[in-house]
C-alpha cells in the first residue's frame, strides 16, 4: 500500500523535527516537504501535492486560516490543524480554519509527545487522507414510521470531527423564528467550549450558550442553541437541564448517546434528533433509541461529512428516518417542526 505523502507547515524547528520522527517511525507515511511559514507552505502545497498538510495555526507572515483559504481554492488538500488553544482569541482562529476547510485539529502536546498524543496524531490523519470506503447514502427518506402526530419540542444534535462547520451551517441557514429549542452535544476540551459559543455565536442570529444545570427545557418560540459543557453529560431528567457526571461512553464525556437516550426517555415522539459528521459510532445507539421511542431521526450524509463514521453507524443499525446533504438539513428541519407545531398535538 502507497504511503501517505504529509507536508509539514510549522515554525518551530524543534516542532517540525518532533513531527518528522512522528511520522518516520510509521510505515504509513512519508514526509515529501517541510515549511517554517505559510507562504512557504502553500507553494509547496501547490508544487508537492502531499495526501496531506499538517499545519500550525499561527505562523510568520499569514497565519493558518489564511494559509488553509489559499489551498482549498488553488489545490484542494486534507488539512489537519496542529495547534495549542492557549486563549478564546486562539480558539477562534482554529474554528476559523476548519470553516474554511480543514478537516481536523490536534493539539499540541504540553512538553514531550506521548504514546496517547502520538497515536491520536497518527490516527487524525490517517482519517484526513481517508476516501469514503461505502457506498454514497440516499439523500430521500428511508424509512417513514407510521405514528401519530405529536407536536414537535426539542431538537437534539449531536457531532464530532467536522462538527463545528457543520452545525455553524445549519445555525447560518435556519430563520431567525426557528421555533425550537436545540440542545447540542460535541466532543469539545475545556480549551475550545468558550471559543465555540462565541465563534457560533457572532455568526447566528440564533442565541448560542451553554446549558446550565437545573434549567428548565427552554420554551418553544424561542429559539436557543444549548451546549454542553466539556467533561459533563448532559440529559434531559423532569423537564430539566442535567450536567452530570457518570462515566465515559466512547471515550467521550459529554457523549451523544447519553444526552441522546434521556432526549427519548423524556420527549418520546416529540423530539427530533440529528446526528452529523464525525468519527467512532457515538450516538449511534441513542439515535435508535429516539427512533424506537417515536421521534423523527436524521443524519448528515456521507458526501457533505467530513468524517461519516458517527451517522454511517447510525444508519447501519436501522436508526435514521432521512439521510439529507448539510445543506438541505437546516429547511427541513424548519419545516418539520412547524408542521408538527401545527397539526400536531401537545
Amino acid at each position: 500500500m502507497a504511503r501517505l505523502r504529509i507536508l509539514i507547515v510549522e515554525d518551530s524547528v524543534m516542532v517540525r523535527r518532533r513531527l518528522a520522527d512522528v511520522f518516520a517511525d510509521d510505515p504509513s507515511f512519508t514526509v515529501v516537504g517541510e515549511a517554517g511559514d505559510g507562504e512557504r507552505g502553500f507553494e509547496l502545497c501547490q508544487r508537492l501535492r502531499p495526501d496531506v498538510v499538517t499545519l500550525d495555526l499561527m505562523l510568520p507572515g499569514i497565519n493558518g486560516v489564511e494559509v488553509t483559504k489559499r489551498i482549498m481554492a488553488h489545490c484542494p488538500t486534507p488539512i489537519v490543524i496542529f495547534s495549542g488553544v492557549e486563549n478564546r482569541t486562539m480558539g477562534l482562529h482554529l474554528l476559523d480554519a476548519l470553516s474554511a476547510g480543514a478537516v481536523d485539529a490536534v493539539e499540541k502536546p504540553t512538553r514531550f509527545a506521548t504514546e496517547e498524543w502520538t497515536g491520536e496524531l497518527l490516527t487524525r490523519v490517517k482519517l484526513a487522507a481517508r476516501p469514503p470506503t461505502v457506498p454514497p447514502t440516499p439523500t430521500k427518506a428511508i424509512t417513514e414510521a407510521a405514528m401519530r402526530p405529536r407536536a414537535a419540542r426539542m431538537v437534539a444534535i449531536g457531532a464530532s470531527t467536522g462538527g463545528p462547520a457543520a452545525v455553524k451551517d445549519i445555525l447560518q441557514r435556519l430563520p431567525p423564528d426557528f421555533p425550537l429549542p436545540m440542545l447540542l452535544v460535541m466532543h469539545l476540551s475545556e480549551k475550545f467550549e468558550a471559543s465555540m459559543v462565541d465563534w457560533l455565536g457572532k455568526s447566528s442570529t440564533i442565541p448560542v450558550r451553554h446549558a446550565v444545570d437545573g434549567e428548565p427545557i427552554p420554551p418553544s418560540g424561542r429559539p436557543v442553541l444549548l451546549m454542553a459543557r466539556a467533561n459533563k453529560h448532559l440529559v434531559l431528567r423532569e423537564g430539566r437541564l442535567r450536567l452530570v457526571d457518570g462515566p465515559e461512553r466512547h471515550s467521550s464525556r459529554p457523549s451523544v448517546d447519553v444526552l441522546f437516550e434521556s432526549v427519548a426517555k423524556e420527549l418520546g415522539p416529540r423530539a427530533i434528533g440529528c446526528l452529523l459528521t464525525g468519527m467512532g459510532k457515538d450516538g449511534a445507539e441513542g439515535l435508535g433509541a429516539m427512533q424506537r421511542a417515536g421521534a423523527m431521526t436524521l443524519a448528515q450524509d456521507e458526501a457533505s461529512s467530513v468524517v461519516f463514521g458517527m451517522p454511517r453507524e447510525a444508519i447501519r443499525l436501522g436508526a435514521v428516518r432521512h439521510v439529507l446533504a448539510l445543506k438541505d438539513i437546516p429547511a427541513w428541519l424548519d419545516g418539520f417542526a412547524r408542521q408538527r407545531i401545527e397539526t400536531g398535538h401537545a
